[in-house]
């Protein structure tokens, strides 16, 4: 016998069955990662950033210094001024110690080329020392022939900037602005500075013999010193003492 349909039963096709729902999200719904908790703000770095930032500024303003401590040191403004300026340095007994020496020799060499009328010799005296800087240097540069009523000392100052601001006080009584002034190279700059801020017309004229130009580690120690002292000046217009070398 042939089979037989019961058409009391509807055919379904396996096409038309209907999916479940897990079938459907497992085939479909994309996989959502889960929220996780919220990141805090990132302080430490910008914190990084400004102290990197910092140490850069510092850098650059310290070794910009150094530069131009470097480069005034190389330079020689010889010129016509009212007076030669010799920066005071130790004495022993009224005799220039060998700095304040080749300083009073090479500013003899500029009054002796007529580039000014007068040597300005400066430094005070210190506890116990029976004769001043100034007068060691006058007494030294008369001794070697120059005039002396061309040699002036300004015994005042105990330091570069109390003897620049002494100096300029006898210019205004004296009635003259402009100077040269002799130190050793890289106290150039911070003495030029001073000067200027003490309100004289002054330029530079370096000794390039003595002591303190005899090796590249020494000059490189001055130079690191002067580049210090220079910015401690900038920031409060202080000198730093010292009592050998006339620095200060």
């Amino acid at each position: 016998m042939t089979a037989r349909h019961d058409l009391s039963r509807p055919v379904r096709s396996a096409a038309l069955r209907p999916r479940r729902v897990a079938d459907l999200v497992g085939a479909e719904a994309p996989t959502l990662p889960l929220p996780g908790p919220e990141r805090p703000p990132r302080r430490r770095g910008w914190f990084f950033r400004l102290v990197v930032g910092g140490l850069l500024m510092v850098a650059l303003v310290v070794g910009g210094t150094a530069f131009r401590v470097w480069q005034v040191a190389r330079v020689d403004d010889r010129q016509p001024v009212d007076a030669v300026i010799v920066l005071g340095a130790a004495q022993y007994d009224g005799e220039p110690s060998s700095i304040f020496a080749y300083r009073l020799r090479h500013a003899e060499a500029l009054y002796e080329e007529g580039l000014a009328p007068r040597i300005v010799t400066t430094g005070g005296n210190r506890a116990g020392d029976a004769h001043t800087e100034a007068e060691a240097g006058r007494r030294y540069l008369i001794e070697r022939g120059v005039p002396s009523e061309d040699v002036i000392a300004v015994a005042e100052g105990s330091d570069t900037l109390g003897s620049l601001q002494a100096v300029a006080a006898r210019a205004g009584q004296d009635g003259w602005t402009s100077a040269l002034v002799v130190s050793d190279p890289w106290h150039s700059l911070r003495a030029r500075t001073m000067a200027r801020d003490s309100g004289l017309d002054a330029w530079t004229s370096p000794t390039r013999s003595g002591p303190v130009v005899q090796t590249r580690e020494t000059q490189l120690r001055y130079i690191v010193r002067e580049t210090g002292a220079l910015l401690y000046y900038l920031l409060t217009h202080a000198s730093v003492d010292t009592e050998s070398t006339g620095l200060g």
